[in-house]
């Protein structure tokens, strides 16, 4: 029986692993604020990881929020810091890890709007979100950990029924707000919850993979595009576009940010390409017609809540 062990277990990725590997067998542990272990007791931790076959670190706080100095602070400690204890609670083991699948973003990439990002000639950019990222991956680097292969997950926008990105978005389209968002040619790179943990499961089994992974579909879609699916999934015969300078009155109602709908985000997974992986949900119109199966018909706009 395979023991895997979630960081930050109690969100909506989170949840969704930990359901489905217990339904196929597995043996879920947790570390987070709650669980198995918590974070700061060094020796539960360890006594957790002790002889798992994988770790996968969710932990972090939600960006879906105001930049302010505080929310800043948050956002980087509930990542790098987190790391850190896995890294050192590993180091204790005396039979690691096997393998160690920290999150990261693809939101470390520039915003691309001339060519799609792959791990191997995509460029990171600059700002916030991308040191963010840059310091995530490094404090998994600097883990001294040499029996446990670490590998950061770019993952791009997560997409699921219940759960992910798309409540907020049925809501808008619903009230007839469903239109392209800023000049809607950014690129909206995502990938359904069901082949993100298809994708960890399947690098768990590929010993040759190594360095970044960029979770995604294979097939990204502009801003406009996205609202137009969601619009016949819904459907929804209109949709209101909503110009740039209106979404950044919006998000301060929200108690969100503007670039999480407007930088362009065109991430392509080709080492899980090149590896054959298979998507159970490669095209974004069968993703809805899946999770809008799963979205109440009211649903209320909220800020998510952070993962322990």
């Amino acid at each position: 029986m395979s023991t895997m062990v979630i960081a930050g277990a109690s969100g909506f990725i989170g949840s969704y692993f930990r359901r489905e590997l217990t339904d196929a067998g597995w043996t879920v542990l947790t570390i987070g604020r709650s669980g198995d272990a918590t974070w700061g007791d060094a020796a539960a931790m360890t006594a957790v990881l002790e002889g798992a076959d994988l770790l996968v670190n969710l932990a972090g706080k939600s960006v879906s929020c105001r930049y302010t100095p505080a929310n800043r602070a948050e956002i980087f400690r509930s990542r790098v810091e987190t790391t850190a204890e896995l890294g050192r609670a590993i180091a204790a083991c005396q039979v690691p890890p096997r393998d160690w699948f920290n999150a990261s973003t693809g939101t470390i990439y520039r915003d691309a709007r001339d060519r799609a990002q792959t791990e191997r000639d995509g460029e990171l950019g600059t700002g916030f979100s991308v040191e963010v990222a840059r310091r995530w991956e490094a404090a998994l680097a600097a883990a001294v950990t040499p029996e446990t292969r670490k590998i950061p997950l770019r993952i791009t926008i997560v997409m699921g029924p219940g759960g992910g990105v798309m409540r907020p978005f049925v809501t808008l389209v619903r009230l007839g707000l469903g239109g392209r968002m800023g000049a809607g040619t950014q690129k909206y790179s995502w990938i359904h919850v069901t082949d993100l943990l298809r994708a960890v499961l399947f690098i768990h089994e590929q010993p040759g993979i190594a360095g970044p992974v960029n979770i995604a579909s294979p097939k990204p879609v502009t801003n406009a595009e996205l609202m137009a699916e969601v619009r016949r999934a819904v459907r929804m015969p209109f949709g209101v576009p909503t110009p740039a300078w209106l979404l950044g009155m919006g998000a301060v109602l929200i108690c969100t940010e503007t670039e999480l709908v407007l930088k362009s985000r065109w991430v392509l997974p080709q080492k899980l390409t090149d590896a054959e992986f298979t998507w159970r949900f490669p095209s974004l119109r069968g993703a809805l017609a899946d999770i809008v199966a799963g979205v109440p018909v009211v649903a209320p706009v909220r800020t998510p809540r952070a993962q322990s």
